[in-house]
């Protein structure tokens, strides 16, 4: 089962917070990927950062043609945005 994201808001410090189609929202920090992922290096340019939006069909998101992180990665990984 995929944890569909309904929309994304990128935030200072390389976080994103992703809001889920169950309402769950998380927080999800880039800065520990791109340790480990040299393409995501490119997120430490704020403009491109900013970009981040939900792609087709809400499996993930993305920020250009070469950078995207898979919704089952932040459902995993990130942590839960208590309100």
């Amino acid at each position: 089962m995929f944890h569909k994201i309904k929309n994304v808001l990128p935030k200072e410090d390389l976080i994103i917070e992703v809001e889920f189609e169950n309402e769950v929202k998380k927080q999800y920090d880039i800065k520990k990927i791109i340790s480990k992922w040299k393409v995501f290096e490119d997120l430490k340019d704020k403009e491109l950062f900013f970009k981040v939006k939900v792609d087709q069909g809400g499996y993930g998101i993305i920020w250009n043609e070469n950078i995207d992180l898979s919704c089952e990665e932040i459902w995993q990984n990130g942590i839960i945005i208590k309100e």
